[in-house]
Formats: C-alpha cells, structure tokens, sequence
C-alpha cells in the first residue's frame, strides 16, 4: 500500500519509519532507566521503605480523571496544560478531518485521519522534545512524501503492521511514553455534512467553513456511526467531562454527534465543561456570541451535555484585535442574558495567553480546571 502512494520513495519511508522505531526504544529504555533510578535516589530511607514510598509518589500523581473532546489544536493546547497534574487523561478526538496530510492518507490508504490524533499525542508525551519534534515534522520535498508529517506516515505504517487504527493508537502512545490516552470518536469511516440556511447541503469537513454562509446544522454519515466500549468506560470512570474548546461544528459536535457518546454524557455523574472558544471562526462561528455557541450544541444534543460554559473575559490588545480582525475573526462576547435564558452557568475568567496570539492559555485553564473539580467534586 505505501508503495502505491509514494512509488519509488516507499523504501525511503520504511527505513526512515525502522531508523525511528530503534531509535524510540532506545530512548524508552534509557528514559526508563533514568525513571528508576530518579525514583531510587529519591525515596531510599534507613528503614528500606522504598516500595511504600514509590506507592505514594506514584497516587500522588495520579490526579481526577478528566476525558476532554474536541480536534485540532484547541484539544492539544488543553491537554498541554492538564498533563501536569494528572496522568488520568483521555482526549476523544474527531475523526471527520478529510483534508491535508491526512485526508490524502485517508483516500489513499482507506484509514482513519491521523493528523488530529498526532497533535493530541505529541501533546500528552512525556518525551525529550527531539521525538516529539521528529513526529511533527512535515516533510517539504516535491513528491509523494510532500506536505506529509512523519507522525502521520507513522501512524499509517503501524495500522498496516497491526491491522487495526487503535491499536496503532495504541502502539504510538507508548513510543511517545504519553500521560494519558488518546481515543478515536469511532472506529468508523465516518464524514460531516452540512446544511446551511439557504438549504445548500455540503460533504466533507474541509469544504464546511465558508465565509458569507451561516450553517444550520451539521451531521454525520452513516449517521448511526457509533462510539467505542473504551470511550464509553472513560465517560463512565471520568470526574471532569470538558467539551472544547475547538472548532465548534468541525472539532466539538463531530464528537458529540456520534451514537452513545451524548448519552454517555447525559448519563454522568461528573463535573462538565464546554470551554467556549475566545475567537470567532472565520466562515464557522461568524459573529457568534457565547450562547450562540451553547445554543448550537444543544440544538444538536440536547441540554445536560454540559454543566457550566467557561468564557475568557479579557479580550488582548487593540493591535493583536486589529490583526485578527483582517482575518475576519472577533472575540466571542458573553451575553449573560442569553445565556441565562439557556439555562446554562456561566464561568468567567482571564484565560488569554500572554503572547501573539489570541488564544486560551493551557496552564491558565487546566488550573481553572482543576480547582472546579476541587470545587464540586
């Protein structure tokens, strides 16, 4: 199969993919055995309690279980932040995407999307940032390898090794050494459509977003496309359930709108979270408010899919506004009447990172995160 898609390149590819498996064990291994022997050194005491000790560090850091839904880099931006005090994280990533490094490896090699799952990976790796800088890296060269990122390629490779897209999953979260997992929606070859309200219907996320178009709703196909048993366990098992942030109708409702997955949620005793996103989406969300991003998820799930929405209330500067804005995008407004109408609690904080760009501030909002489930756990 990767001889068909990168022709006389496919040698290439399987060396540089064995050349990256010998090296992540060896990188395994010796990050392990620094592991053990950081861990020996630390907690050796004259009484030899040393088993007890490592017990307690170990529970320690255990953290709530907290599973997060969403795609692209709002759900690996949030789990950058949450990584640090827990080691009970499961990302539920939208496997819609048909664009890019990914939609070509979906065309051509009949898997599911990589590229949106990659970035959660890289983002739970407890790894030197050399291996999390090779899975990222998007080869540049004309040919069949341009535009692919080596992540997506060997995630691929591994899916044709094992057979099965989880287990490849699988397989690459070990190689990262991830804090957490990370879970495909569904295992099935799923697409989103949209209705728009001048009735055009479109197939395909990437052909979705179009500017001067306000979209209705959007769907899957096969529409009873359903979750899997270990999505639904982790829904069961979770503290914290927190949906964002993320492109609302191309990242969060691909999630929720796959079967058992809203009920799940529904049906959970746990502390739930739509993390409202700070800017509006060009040719998405255009000139949307904060509970006309609420209102979209319940028009489409119902209400009790979320407890609390979480909104930035700081908005930048005027210059990085003014640079967004040639973009098209604005900062979300909180309007509390309408969200009250909703039924839904608000919770408002400076969640903004301090740089050039306007967008949450991961550790900011893992510590609001964490101090809710504190709160109300």
């Amino acid at each position: 199969m990767l001889n068909n898609i990168f022709g006389h390149q496919a040698g290439f590819v399987l060396k540089l993919t064995a050349l990256f498996m010998i090296l992540s064990g060896i990188s395994l291994t010796y990050y392990s055995l620094l592991k053990i022997k950081s861990e020996f050194n630390t907690h050796i005491t004259p009484n030899g309690e040393i088993l007890d000790l490592l017990y307690e560090k170990r529970r320690s850091n255990k953290g709530p279980e907290i599973v997060a839904f969403g795609g692209g880099t709002g759900l690996s931006n949030l789990l950058r932040g949450l990584k640090k005090n827990s080691d009970n994280l499961t990302a539920v990533v939208t496997v819609a995407d048909d664009g890019g490094s990914s939609g070509r490896l979906r065309d051509e090699m009949g898997i599911l999307p990589p590229g949106d799952i990659r970035n959660c990976l890289v983002a739970l790796a407890d790894r030197e940032p050399l291996m999390e800088k090779l899975f990222q890296h998007r080869f540049e060269s004309e040919g069949g390898l341009e535009g692919h990122s080596f992540g997506n390629l060997y995630i691929a490779a591994m899916t044709e090794v094992l057979g099965d897209f989880e287990e490849a999953v699988r397989a690459s979260s070990k190689v990262l050494a991830i804090r957490g997992k990370v879970l495909p929606a569904t295992n099935e070859d799923i697409k989103l459509g949209a209705v728009y309200h001048d009735q055009e219907e479109r197939m395909g996320e990437s052909a979705i977003p179009v500017y001067d178009k306000e979209i209705n709703k959007v769907f899957l196909y096969p529409e009873n496309a359903s979750t899997t048993p270990e999505v639904k366990e982790s829904i069961q098992k979770a503290d914290v359930i927190v949906i964002g942030p993320g492109s609302l109708y191309t990242s969060i409702l691909p999630n929720l709108l796959v079967k058992g997955i809203t009920e799940e949620i529904k049906n959970s005793s746990a502390l739930k979270l739509y993390i409202c996103n700070v800017m509006t989406q060009p040719g998405e969300t255009d000139g949307y408010t904060a509970a006309d991003h609420a209102r979209a998820i319940i028009d489409h799930c119902g209400s009790g899919v979320f407890d609390y929405i979480v909104v930035n209330n700081r908005q930048g500067t005027a210059k990085l506004r003014k640079k967004y804005e040639a973009e098209g995008a604005y900062p979300v407004k909180i309007d509390h009447q309408q969200l009250e109408k909703l039924g839904v609690k608000v919770i408002e904080a400076d969640l903004l990172k301090k740089d050039s760009y306007l967008r949450h501030d991961p550790d900011a909002l893992a510590e609001l995160i964490y101090d809710l489930n504190k709160k109300y756990n």
